[in-house]
């Protein structure tokens, strides 16, 4: 068979060496002179993908359909594999020796690549799925990654609750529904804004910007608004495959020069690819809220939607009038999204001063709650209690403040989740969707509490609501919908998702515990206990129990399946 033709199982069942380093597929390492260097299944593939292909151009297209397969990722997905699996084989990327880049073209694999065939009675794990032949017992490729996808399914069958049929179908006819109905409004894409300079505050304003018109456009019931990637090209963007037809596109750029803000806006008919509107504003700086007071009610005047005075008047509402605050507040939310304690410290003093220079933005409030919860949920503090409580108290003043911010509902689910008082969550994030049609995050918590309470067949469609609304939603969203079928016992597709939240970002210890159930309930030791290995680098002295302390699953069957799983791995 020609080179570059084979398999994905036989390339996984094969043991090469890629210049100085043996390539152990099996076991995701590399090995040379007596070291041993872990990486993760997704940087096996793409270096087997390469090593079957030495010297050649490989383009991104091909390695993204190729690893990825069936799933629509962005480049940076890619990215961040090349950049690990370049970390670990010691490589450096202005002087290559093993993986180069080629300007508009992809990766060429520059290093000698040795082929040998492993044993074939070796342990054997591909990226399709936990297949392996381990003495008498063997589990061998049915029709390729259909083969996978059913032995995943029959493993699931422990974490089923209900009839797989039933589930499948309530679960597919809600999601119909849902559909529809938003199919039926117009749908309107916000595309990021693009910062034209390197200005770290100007790309906070950017980002800022697009975001607020993202909420400001979600308070109309009359569209459907969702936020999607930047593709680079005007009146384009990457948007999910379910997701109802994208009728229009706004785009901007944001300059800061000195004192003054220029911000140019587009509204692109996605259907002829027209501009129906465009307008540049070059103000000064301090005048950024009346150029967001008006950029919402202008765009809704070009689309074809009726809007009432009451929601006009609810678009145009800023949370601050203060420059510095809102500045401020901003660089909070930027550390906040990182998810660290360190970031999550710098957050707080951000949303303090925010607080500080503003004392009745709400926003800020709920912003410096979310620190709180953060310290109670990752337990980053030794009086979780306090910090719940606290976290409650300033999400209560914020909504007492400002009861028109989707966060402040959020917030308050969030505290009463965590307190044990789901029904009270549901209320008020049932509030806040009402209040925003396209608020994705209510979507998405919804659909985490469903699956928490042993309801995951209802969880899942609101998890893809979600994510439609906010295909660049990050790792949160797939880790949520990873859970939500590995609680339907849908291993195949919990492993996707959850990989999928860990090539966002490798260090998100919940999307690592699930993983390892995941390849515990499939039966995969060698995977699970590769996940394992991850954990404990995570946080040292990881256990299941002292875990679920703080983790919202609230269904007592679902908490002892995990307990019994991860006690597998010594956890």
């Amino acid at each position: 068979m020609p080179a570059g033709t084979e398999t994905p199982a036989a390339q996984a069942t094969e043991r090469l060496r890629v210049g100085g380093w043996t390539v152990e597929p099996a076991l995701n390492q590399l090995v040379a002179e007596g070291k041993t260097v872990k990486i993760e299944p997704k940087a096996t593939a793409v270096l087997l993908y390469l090593a079957h292909r030495p010297g050649q151009v490989v383009s991104r297209e091909a390695l993204l359909s190729a690893v990825w397969s069936g799933l629509v990722v962005g480049d940076d997905a890619l990215t961040q594999v090349v950049v690990k699996l370049r970390k670990a084989l010691g490589d450096v990327p202005e002087d290559p020796a093993y993986i180069q880049t080629i300007s508009k073209g992809g990766y060429r694999l520059i290093a000698p690549v040795d082929r040998s065939v492993e044993h074939p009675s070796a342990q054997v794990r591909s990226e399709g799925g936990p297949l392996r032949i381990q003495g008498k017992r063997r589990f061998l490729w049915l029709a390729g990654a259909g083969g996978a996808a059913l032995l995943l399914a029959l493993a699931g069958a422990w974490w089923m609750k209900g009839e797989p049929g039933t589930i499948v179908a309530r679960e597919q006819a809600v999601a119909a529904n849902a559909w529809m109905a938003r199919a039926a409004q117009p749908t309107v894409a916000i595309r990021p804004f693009e910062a034209l300079g390197n200005d770290p505050q100007e790309v906070l304003l950017a980002r800022g910007i697009a975001a607020d018109l993202l909420t400001d456009l979600s308070k109309v019931f009359g569209i459907s608004v969702i936020g999607v990637a930047s593709t680079g090209g005007q009146g384009n963007g990457e948007v999910a495959a379910d997701a109802p037809p994208v009728r229009y596109f706004v785009s901007g750029t944001v300059q800061r020069v000195d004192d003054r803000l220029r911000l140019q806006v587009h509204l692109t008919d996605a259907e002829t690819g027209k501009q129906l509107w465009s307008q540049r504003f070059d103000r000064a700086l301090t005048d950024l809220f009346e150029i967001q007071d008006e950029l919402g009610p202008k765009i809704l005047q070009v689309l074809p939607v009726k809007v009432s005075e009451a929601e006009r008047r609810r678009v145009a509402q800023r949370y601050t009038r203060n420059l510095e605050a809102y500045e401020t507040f901003q660089r909070g939310q930027s550390a906040l999204h990182v998810r660290r304690k360190a970031e999550n410290e710098t957050a707080r003093e951000m949303f303090r001063r925010a607080i500080g220079l503003d004392a009745g933005f709400a926003r800020a409030y709920t912003g410096l709650a979310q620190t709180y919860a953060a310290d109670f949920r990752n337990q980053w503090t030794e009086d979780g209690a306090a910090a719940l409580d606290r976290a409650f108290e300033l999400a209560r003043t914020a909504h007492q403040m400002n009861p028109d911010i989707p966060e402040t509902y959020w917030m308050l689910a969030y505290v009463y989740v965590h307190r044990r008082e789901h029904n009270q969550a549901l209320q008020y994030l049932e509030t806040a969707v009402r209040l925003y049609p396209s608020y994705a995050d209510g979507y998405a918590f919804m659909g985490a509490i469903y699956s928490g309470l042993g309801r995951p067949a209802d969880g899942v469609p609101l998890l893809r609501t979600a994510m439609r609304l906010m295909p660049e939603s990050g790792y949160l969203y797939f880790m949520l919908l990873g859970r939500a079928y590995l609680f339907l016992g849908d291993l195949e597709q919990a492993r996707v998702n959850l990989e999928h939240a860990l090539s966002r970002n490798p260090e998100f210890l919940d999307a690592r515990v699930y993983l390892a159930a995941v390849y515990v309930a499939a039966g995969d030791k060698t995977a699970a206990s590769w996940e394992a290995e991850e954990i404990r680098a995570l946080q040292s002295g990881f256990t299941v129990r002292r875990w679920l302390e703080t983790n919202p699953t609230a269904d007592a069957t679902l908490r002892t399946k995990l307990i019994q799983a991860l006690g597998e791995l010594g956890f």
